[in-house]
């Protein structure tokens, strides 16, 4: 389960409601971003004091809700950052539920465009999916949010591409992705640059040494007995044990003495096999040991000095 001290990106990064009615007159707010921002108190509340998470997860929707249902989008800053807000207290009380498949889902009813999301419930994203070993989940998202020219510009963009690389691509072992959003990085110091190519050299090494290291699993001998054999032999072998058995009963429904169910039995898989592969090298040593078989039969039953058994 995901604790709160798990993930780095706290409490205390969050612009609550108390900071945001601060910053401006009561009055100033639109009925919305209030309730909005009394909902967010409320679900920070449920979340750290009364650990009920399902409850904060209903708060902060009710309050993403209602910021979505503003037809005036009044005091747009205000409300852009309450939501951001209620999105990661909804983030951190999904995974302590340990729900943490639903959260980018959950955060993407709020955010439809994947390019738009704020850089702290990015960061948070990412450190919450490298936390459960799931890195791909990020893959895509974090690529389309780094590559978006509006985000280029933003403070925290270096940090984010950092996040990326460490949790994500090289986790991955997408090494080529890597150096190219490296490469197209120009935000990064040469200190953090070096830094980072010293890390994608380093697990670049770590990949290829652990697949030589590691054994390749023998075939098993079935395995590769059926793969030398073909499909089509193999196919002829199974039908050809299944016939064994039913000849054998069959046979000795209408054939008396040993001899001529032997006969009939060799006669009949000779015409199966070469009807069935007559063209596969792998099929010949069972003709030839069947036609053999069929002729000794043959030989036995019809000697001169062959005497058939009195039957009673």
């Amino acid at each position: 389960m995901m604790m709160r001290n798990d993930l780095p990106v706290g409490f205390a990064g969050i612009p609550g409601a108390g900071s945001i009615l601060r910053s401006s007159e009561p009055v100033s707010l639109s009925p919305v971003v209030s309730q909005a921002a009394s909902l967010l108190e409320e679900a920070a509340d449920l979340l750290v004091m009364h650990l009920d998470f399902a409850a904060a997860v209903d708060r902060c929707e009710k309050g993403c809700e209602s910021l979505l249902g503003d037809p005036e989008n009044e005091d747009a800053d205000s409300a852009g950052e309450l939501k951001c807000s209620l999105c990661i207290v909804g983030i951190q009380a999904l995974a302590e539920m340990n729900r943490w498949r639903d959260v980018l889902p959950w955060i993407l009813q709020y955010y439809q465009d994947p390019e738009s999301l704020p850089p702290k419930i990015l960061e948070l994203c990412f450190l919450l999916h490298s936390k459960v070993k799931e890195p791909y989940v990020m893959l895509e998202v974090g690529g389309d949010w780094l590559r978006n020219a509006n985000n280029q510009h933003l403070p925290s963009y270096g940090l984010l591409v950092q996040l990326h690389l460490s949790h994500v691509l090289l986790p991955l072992g997408h090494f080529a992705e890597a150096d190219k959003l490296l490469q197209g990085c120009k935000v990064l110091s040469k200190e953090q640059r070096a830094e980072a190519l010293g890390n994608i050299r380093e697990k670049k090494q770590q990949w290829l040494q652990k697949e030589k290291e590691q054994p390749i699993p023998e075939e098993q001998p079935k395995v590769a007995w059926k793969r030398r054999m073909g499909p089509m032999s193999q196919k002829v072998l199974t039908i050809l044990a299944r016939l064994g058995r039913m000849l054998g009963s069959l046979a000795s429904q209408f054939c008396a003495v040993p001899y001529k169910k032997t006969l009939l039995a060799a006669f009949l898989l000779c015409l199966l096999v070469m009807k069935l592969d007559p063209a596969s090298p792998t099929s010949l040593p069972f003709i030839y040991r069947l036609t053999q078989l069929f002729h000794q039969a043959q030989s036995a039953a019809f000697a001169p000095h062959f005497k058939p058994p009195v039957q009673d």
